[in-house]
Order: structure tokens, then C-alpha cells, then sequence
């Protein structure tokens, strides 16, 4: 079996799983992670932090049920393409952005349906955290690929130097389900490795337990915490971006 194949049948099994205990809309939710709604608001608090503006073009690897997707879609003028390996999430984010201008497509293999140098934006949120390194390494290869010089890469991922991401590791330990998807943990040299054989600039690592992100609004989690002024996802944060003279 394909590293695509089972990337794709360990979640659609698990969304099938969330759909049997939990009403439709949260199950979707629940499906890439929970917080739906603060979580989404903080990506695109990290997109506008990196000088995102109307007419630009966000490719959104691994978009799920539109959790970045959702309050995306207010901002006119933004051209948006988001790729996931599960048909039914696709039609859910689809459903909840109301965008026609909008393409959600599914992917059969580990790359990005799309022209060289067409993009602004290039985000891995929660990606990279459920992949192999080396198919990581492929997807920030296909990223650079698609992204215009001077554009940028997010990627958001765990490391065992933050101590609130040590559950994570916990939780995979004590999972005795051998289909399980992975969480998989990032050095930081592993992404200065990946930079620099690629030809991109690292702008900033931020870790994932200090606020970082700049807040339009009060963002409240699932569990009543709040964040203001200043927000983060939990996740650490790799902002990586495409020199100007890069050549393909």
C-alpha cells in the first residue's frame, strides 16, 4: 500500500469513527483537532501577521473540514485552493465557505494540483505533524514549487523542547490501535535541513506555548480559556519564506 493510501484510509476511518458517537457538525470539528472555531480565527491571525491582502492566492495543504477555510472566506478578493486526502471533509469545508470562486480538490498522491509559482500563501497546518519526514520533505518541495518568490510557507508542528506537547507523545503510547494515524514530532534542525537544501529562508520559529499571533477579537477555546491581544495554537510555528531570486 501507498504512503498515500494509508494516509488516506487511516482517516477516513477515523472520521467514520467520530461520526458514530457525535452529531455530524461536530464530528467534522473534532475531526482535524477540536477548537474549530478558535483555532481557524488564530490561522488566519497568522496569515494577516505575514501581510495577507485581498487578490492573493492561499493553498491550504490538508484543509480538512475548512477550519482555516471558514473565516478565510469573509475577506473578498482571495483566491483559494484546498487539497485534502478525504472527499467527505472537502465537501463539508466546501459547504461551510459558501465560496463558488473557491476549488477544494482531492488529492490521490502526496503533491499540490497546481502551477509553478501561483501562489502567495503555502499553509501546512496540522500537517507535517501526521506525516513521515520524508513525504514532508516532498510536500515543502511541491510548496516551493507553487509558491511566487517572495511568498510564504506556515507550517505548524510539535517538538519534544515544549513540554505541553509531551501529551501528545503520551497519548500515542498509550493508543494500542495499530491503524492509528501518527503524530510525529519535528526537530528544529530537521526544518533548517529541509530550508536549506530547498532554497528557502526560515523568517521566524515561534514556539508553541508563547503567544505570538496578533487578535482582532477575544478567541475562546472549547475548554472556556480565552486569549487576547496575543494568541498561539499550541502547535509551534515555522514561518518559512521564498527568496526573491529563486529559480526553479
Amino acid at each position: 500500500m501507498t504512503e498515500y493510501n494509508v494516509y488516506s484510509d487511516t482517516y477516513t476511518k477515523h472520521l467514520q469513527k467520530l461520526k458514530n458517537v457525535l452529531a455530524s457538525d461536530k464530528a467534522y470539528e473534532q475531526a482535524i483537532g477540536g477548537n474549530f472555531l478558535a483555532v481557524g480565527q488564530l490561522e488566519l491571525g497568522l496569515l494577516r501577521q505575514q501581510g495577507l491582502k485581498p487578490g492573493q492566492m492561499v493553498i491550504d495543504v490538508g484543509c480538512g473540514s475548512g477550519r482555516l477555510a471558514g473565516p478565510l472566506a469573509g475577506i473578498p478578493d482571495i483566491r483559494y485552493l484546498g487539497i485534502d486526502l478525504v472527499q467527505d471533509l472537502l465537501d463539508y469545508a466546501r459547504k461551510i465557505c459558501n465560496r463558488n470562486d473557491w476549488q477544494f480538490v482531492k488529492v490521490k498522491s502526496l503533491s499540490i494540483p497546481a502551477s509553478d509559482q501561483v501562489a502567495d500563501f503555502v499553509v501546512f497546518f496540522s500537517v507535517l505533524t501526521h506525516l513521515r519526514h520524508e513525504d514532508s520533505y516532498k510536500y515543502l518541495a511541491e510548496a516551493n514549487r507553487v509558491l511566487k518568490p517572495g511568498g510564504c510557507i506556515i507550517i505548524s508542528f510539535l517538538e519534544f523542547r515544549i513540554p505541553s506537547h509531551w501529551f501528545v507523545f503520551e497519548g500515542m503510547l498509550k493508543n494500542p490501535d495499530p491503524h492509528k494515524h501518527i503524530d510525529q514530532f519535528i526537530d528544529r534542525d530537521a526544518i533548517r535541513a529541509w530550508t536549506q537544501h530547498l532554497g528557502l529562508n526560515i523568517d521566524a520559529i515561534h514556539d508553541g506555548d508563547k503567544p505570538h499571533i496578533p487578535l482582532l477579537s477575544t478567541i475562546t477555546w472549547d475548554d472556556g480559556r480565552s486569549q487576547t491581544g496575543l494568541g498561539n495554537l499550541g502547535q509551534s510555528v515555522a514561518i518559512l519564506r521564498k527568496p526573491l531570486n529563486q529559480n526553479l
